[in-house]
């Protein structure tokens, strides 16, 4: 199966662990560009497209976010909400890489539309692992078509099994 190139938007406010992921992935030879930002808040303004991250030709839309729950500003949880939020970025495959094992945090990320809860491993080798299938599993899945914008094109479901589902706007 030919993995088409993904971008990872990597949501960490210890920068020595997305050094580390990012370190990984190069090691890995992963056809993947990682961005990365620091906190919730950020994620979201990324996600929108505002401010900084307006020009998608330099901050292109992600096909999935990785994201520590928490960090100072705005914690994970805020990234998880908004995007539950807003049907049109509810697809967007959403990774929790944290330090907490606690199960009201598992318990609440998934809640809020988490694909998946890994707690961060604590060697070099078991990130490789994690990053790895994390690649191999998101990267291989289909995702809904977007424009560089990361809006949603339209699909016409007319006389198919998802007919009778509403299109996002």
């Amino acid at each position: 199966m030919q993995l088409r190139r993904n971008l990872i938007l990597l949501v960490d406010d210890d920068p020595a662990d997305r050094h580390l992921f990012e370190e990984a992935c190069r090691e890995l030879q992963l056809d993947v560009i990682v961005q990365s930002v620091s906190n919730g808040a950020e994620a979201v303004a990324y996600i929108k497209g505002e401010g900084i991250y307006a020009d998608r030709t330099r901050y292109a839309y992600p096909s999935f976010v990785i994201t520590d729950l928490k960090m100072p500003v705005a914690d994970g949880f805020v990234t998880l909400e908004h995007l539950k939020k807003h049907p049109q970025w509810r697809v967007i495959p959403t990774i929790v890489l944290t330090n907490s094992s606690d199960q009201n945090d598992v318990q609440k990320c998934y809640l809020l539309g988490a694909s998946s809860y890994h707690v961060k491993p604590t060697s070099p080798e078991g990130l490789h692992r994690l990053v790895r299938l994390i690649y191999d599993y998101w990267g291989a899945c289909e995702r809904p078509c977007a424009d560089p914008t990361g809006r949603h094109i339209p699909t016409l479901s007319e006389g198919k099994l998802g007919a009778r589902f509403t299109q996002l706007e």
